[in-house]
Parts: structure tokens; C-alpha cells; sequence
């Protein structure tokens, strides 16, 4: 799981409700996605879907 969005490095802890990820995991925050990635992944082209919680330990 990562810890940071890909584009803007904004910190995404395990409980983040920002976090968002394609198929393959990239992972972007809320805003990135949103804004400059027009919900597509730049790695992939696939879509996004909220990333699942983990509680931080």
C-alpha cells in the first residue's frame, strides 16, 4: 500500500479517505484525480475506485 500520491506527493496513510487506485495500484490522492488526471489513470488508462481502508498501526 502506498503512502503518497504518484503525482503531487500528498501523504495518504493506510485510513485515508483521499487515497484512490486503479487495478494495478497506482495510487493518487482525491484532487489529483479529480483535477489534472480526469479520473484516468496516467500509467494505465484504467479508472479509479476509493482505495480500501487498513487501519494505521
Amino acid at each position: 500500500m502506498k503512502d503518497a500520491c504518484e503525482k503531487c506527493e500528498k501523504s495518504l496513510p493506510p485510513d485515508s479517505d483521499e487515497a484512490h487506485i486503479c487495478s494495478y495500484e497506482c495510487t493518487f490522492c482525491r484532487s489529483c484525480v479529480e483535477g489534472p488526471l480526469n479520473h484516468t489513470c496516467p500509467n494505465c488508462g484504467g479508472s479509479f475506485e476509493q482505495r480500501p481502508k487498513r487501519q494505521s498501526s
